[in-house]
């Protein structure tokens, strides 16, 4: 019998970079996936590898600086804040040009996008590939919502971050699935480097071993005078600083994190896949998408940990 492999790519926003990885160590020891399904960022890698374009993508994702990544941002509150436009020219030059379907890939790909009205799961299997691209990864708040057949469409990790399911729909016995955010909550949020959580004041000076002693009360209260003012001037305090709102970047992170890790949690318990790989990417932002070669790495070595296992299943068929 043959089997026929699945791949579910789940969404993580930059962390999805791990997917390359992932794909990178499968190829290496001959295991070949017959069915790709990506959500978000995992559409993204899925259709490029489906079109035969991975390497497109992984010159174009390691080749990202931040001063790349200022060409893509954006400040449009109906739009979004990404610059969709500037986006787009990367897709067309990196993955797939302007107009390709489904039809025309190389293997069976899907992505699941969310629809905004009624909450439903849409699937993308079919027509305009880049359509499907964009709605899978329409997260609110960083892109606008994609129009299609009368419906306002949002990125699908709002309802299937891995998307299993759709996976064993088109046809796979044995399903690998790529969940990037199953040690995320609770982490999303860092210190800046170089940056200490609190400036305590320095330590009060010895006193010099010749000083007069008879001077050293005048000089005390004089310290003490000086100091008590300019804490009251200037709200110099010892106290520990007052705990700083998180941005709005780190806000929608951990919002996005904390509903995609319940709601994976709860659909792998109905369906759960097979072999279930989780890179380690907490300490990467959602934005930080020049770290690709980081993120690439530990997909690649979370696969090779589990590359027995995933021999044994697929041989067990």
């Amino acid at each position: 019998m043959t089997v026929k492999i699945g791949l579910a790519l789940g969404s993580g926003a930059s962390r999805g970079w791990a997917h390359i990885g992932v794909i990178r160590a499968l190829q290496k020891y001959d295991i070949h996936p017959d069915v790709v399904c990506g959500c978000s960022v995992g559409a993204i890698v899925g259709a490029a590898y489906a079109a035969s374009r991975l390497d497109d993508l992984e010159s174009w994702a390691t080749s990202l600086t931040k001063m790349e990544m200022a060409k893509y941002a954006g400040l449009n509150f109906r739009a979004g804040w990404i610059n969709k436009q500037r986006l787009q020219e990367g897709f067309n030059q990196f993955i797939c040009e302007k107009g390709a379907t489904f039809d025309q890939l190389d293997k069976p790909f899907g992505c699941v996008a969310t629809d905004l009205h009624t909450g439903r799961e849409i699937w993308f299997t079919q027509g305009d590939l880049q359509t499907g691209m964009w709605a899978s990864m329409s997260l609110p708040g960083l892109f606008p919502p994609v129009l299609h057949e009368d419906k306002w469409l949002v990125d699908g990790g709002l309802v299937n971050p891995v998307p299993v399911s759709m996976c064993r729909s088109l046809g796979a016995d044995v399903v690998i699935a790529v969940d990037l955010n199953g040690d995320i909550v609770g982490k999303h949020r860092r210190p800046e480097p170089g940056i200490p959580k609190t400036s305590p004041l320095p330590p009060k000076p010895e006193p010099e071993p010749n000083a007069v002693k008879k001077e050293q009360p005048l000089l005390d209260n004089l310290r003490n005078t000086v100091m008590d003012y300019s804490s009251s001037l200037f709200a110099i305090s010892t106290a520990p600083p007052e705990p700083v709102a998180p941005g709005f970047f780190d806000t929608i992170a951990g919002a996005v994190n904390i509903m995609q890790d319940r709601i994976t949690r709860s659909r792998m318990a109905g369906d759960p896949p097979e072999i279930l790989l989780s890179p380690r990417l907490s300490d990467i932002g959602i934005l930080e998408f020049y770290r690709a070669e980081e993120a690439i790495q530990v997909g690649y070595d979370v696969t090779l940990q589990q590359l027995e296992g995933i021999r044994r299943m697929v041989g067990a068929f």
